[in-house]
């Protein structure tokens, strides 16, 4: 991948402004990602529904950081499954709010709900475009999100959310736990 699609980007801000330095990281072709996370992550589909259908439960959102510039929106989240609480994505999302509806953007801003959700509800077309695939060795921010312990290799993917003019509605970075973690 090219310099134009930084690795761990938007992840990378959060860790600049704890000024820590990013977990261990490489990108990947599709193939090289193992089932099941292949089936999630390669794909021009949300993660919201795409984790709801996989693991037969409603996700609900979890914010561990944000803060807004402007018009952009950056949150650092977990997704959970609702009966259980088990988390099953990390992420970090910078979400360009002028490109909602006023309605959808409040919601956005409550941070209750998670953006596939919301754009599900506000019938806000978008494309998913999936620009690249990564391993991530797991670090302390990590574990802590996934409730995970030790040093585990995991997979995720970049993508961005584009409307139909091809202007981006969120960047975002999606890591999954693993499928059989060590938790804490």
């Amino acid at each position: 991948m090219s310099e134009a699609f930084p690795l761990l980007f938007p992840l990378d801000r959060f860790y600049a402004r704890q000024e820590i330095a990013l977990p261990e990281a490489r990108w990947l072709t599709a193939n090289e990602v193992p089932q099941p996370y292949r089936q999630l992550l390669c794909g021009e589909h949300d993660m919201t529904p795409t984790l709801e259908a996989f693991h037969k439960d409603r996700i609900h959102l979890r914010v561990l950081e944000r803060w807004q510039e402007g018009e952009a929106l950056w949150r650092l989240v977990a997704l959970e499954l609702v009966d259980s609480g088990r988390p099953v994505e990390f992420g970090a999302i910078v979400i360009h709010l002028s490109l909602f509806p006023k309605e959808a953007a409040e919601v956005v801003l409550e941070g209750h709900c998670p953006l596939g959700s919301i754009l599900a509800i506000h019938h806000i077309y978008h494309e998913s475009r999936p620009y690249g695939f990564v391993s991530v060795q797991s670090d302390s921010i990590i574990n802590n999100a996934l409730g995970l312990q030790g040093t585990q290799t995991l997979y995720g993917r970049r993508n961005v959310l584009k409307t139909l003019d091809g202007s981006a509605i969120a960047d975002i970075l999606e890591i999954l736990p693993p499928e059989k973690p060590l938790y804490s």
